[in-house]
This record gives structure tokens, sequence and C-alpha cells, in this order.
């Protein structure tokens, strides 16, 4: 039987992912040589600025042609290279769970094959990789760590996730900011059927960490355009009492609320300055992914 992490790893999909990098606009701190640009200042090949020699500066920064030019010692200081700590936060509550039409993936599995997918590339450029699953309270957590083993792992841990629970998506923020003490990513993939109306605001607090936090907003086609004519009872997918109605008598009613809520929600990731994604469960992964790495690519170039 295969492993479970065939399950979220399209090798098509890598394939055209491969081309792509995942990088952060933010500078971001680390230790291992990697894609990323860091403050720390040490010995690595790009050059930074000078700075005036001081006593117990090392001798052997010290640039001699300015030195010739201006008659002033001064050593070289360099930009290093160096990893970025990333956590995937995936919402696991009841509500990921649903699917709007049989043959779809689930909420749940798209979120996880796109978090799998970017986990796998951010491992293949150095990079240290967590994942926290949560509902209402933090189901599973995996630290940030590098290396292939640690890829599948992630991946193992998102193909065994179940959907349940009701959504807090506060749980899942708090265990980021009490385990993540410098500027990392945040890559957040949730449909935000949270009862905490200021839940974006939440992830913000995330980015006055030094985190950059993007936040793929995961929604069933059925949600977006609710297609229901006929008579049906709609049940709640995370408790409360299950209500039977005419579905055009409630569609212009319920498409008006929900596309004011969609305008909110990306005021608000504005506002806070969280990346907003849209991420449909009947667009290919690919389609998501990768004008979102290109996007990043072109910011950075």
């Amino acid at each position: 039987m295969a492993e479970p992490r065939t399950t979220f790893l399209d090798p098509a999909l890598l394939a055209k992912l491969a081309s792509l990098q995942v990088r952060v606009r933010a500078v971001v701190e680390g230790v291992i040589d990697g894609l990323h640009r860091s403050p720390l200042r040490g010995q690595s090949i790009e050059f930074a600025e000078h700075k005036e020699y001081t006593p117990g500066d090392e001798i052997r920064h010290m640039d001699w042609k300015a030195y010739a030019r201006r008659d002033r010692y001064y050593v070289k200081q360099y930009e290093q290279e160096t990893n970025v700590r990333a956590w995937l936060v995936v919402d696991a509550s009841a509500s990921m769970g649903w699917r709007g039409a049989p043959g779809r993936l689930t909420k749940l599995e798209h979120a996880a094959t796109m978090a799998g997918s970017l986990g796998h590339l951010l491992s293949r450029q150095q990079d240290s990789v967590g994942l926290v699953a949560a509902a209402d309270r933090v189901m599973r957590a995996v630290p940030p760590r590098g290396g292939a083993s640690h890829a599948a792992t992630i991946v193992d841990t998102l193909a065994s996730l179940a959907a349940q629970g009701a959504t807090r998506l506060a749980a899942a923020a708090d265990h980021v900011l009490e385990h993540a003490p410098r500027g990392g990513l945040v890559l957040v993939f949730t449909d935000l059927l949270d009862p905490d109306e200021h839940v974006v605001r939440r992830l913000g607090l995330l980015r006055r960490r030094k985190h950059e936090v993007v936040l793929f907003h995961v929604l069933d086609p059925a949600e977006i355009e609710f297609p229901y004519e006929d008579d049906a009872l709609f049940e709640p997918v995370e408790g409360g009492a299950p209500v039977e109605a005419r579905g055009r008598d409630v569609r212009r009613g319920y498409l008006e609320v929900f596309e004011r809520w969609l305008e909110d929600t990306r005021r608000s990731a504005a506002a806070a300055d969280v990346e907003y994604v849209l991420a449909r469960s009947d667009v290919a992964i690919e389609r998501i992914l990768i004008p979102f790495l290109a996007r990043r690519e072109r910011r950075l170039a």
C-alpha cells in the first residue's frame, strides 16, 4: 500500500513549481546558508556596506582600496544568505471537511495539498518548516526543521488529519506566537468560518512580531455561488439546528451577505498587512500556487 505522503504530493504539480522559489519580502534572521537575506553580518559572498574601522574589527576585512582613496581605514560588512522558518497553519475544523459536489476535494484536502506542496518546496531550498493543525485547539504540531525526511513527516501528518471540532484560529496563532521567537513566514489555510469576527486582525499580531503572513482562504464554489434551487435541509457543519428552506428563496440574501463578508475579509487582511489569496477548491492547485509564487518573485526581483 502506498505511503500516506503520496496522497498530497503530486509529482506533476511539484515539477511545475520547481522553478519558482518561495521567498519572503521581510529580512529574516537565521543560521543556515540558504536563499533568504538576513540582517546578520558575517562571512558571505554578498557585500553589504563599508564601516569605519574601530579597534577590535577583523583586519582581514579591511578594504585597502578604500584606504588608498580616502586615507582612512574601512572594513567590509557582508549580507548573509540564510534560511527562513516557515509555519504551515492548517484549519482542521469540521467545516473544512465539507465538499459541495461529489468527486471534489474537501476543503481540508485542498488545504493539505497546498500546504504539503509549499512545505516540500521550502524544504528543498533548505528552509525549516513546521506545521500547526488546529480547530478549537491545537490538534497536531510539528516543530520547524529542515531536510527531506522532515518534509515527509509534515506531509504524513497532513494526510492523517480528520476534520472535526469548531473553528478557533486564535489557538493556532497563539501557538505560533509562543514558539516562533523571530520573524518568519506563516502560511495559513482556512475557510475563516470562525465566530471571532476579528480573527484576521488576530493574524495581524503575527505581522507585528515580524512574521510575514499569507492567508489562503479556502472555499468551495458552492459556498461562493450557492447553486441550490429546490427545497433542502441545510445543516450547520459545526453545530446548530438544521434549517429547511427553498434554495431559490434564500439565494439572493445569502449571496449579499457572503459577498459583503468576503469584501470585509479582504479589507481586514489589507489593514493587517496580511497577504490574501482566494483558494477555491475547484481550482487546480498549480493555478493558485504558481501565480502566488510568481508574484513574490517579481516583488523581490
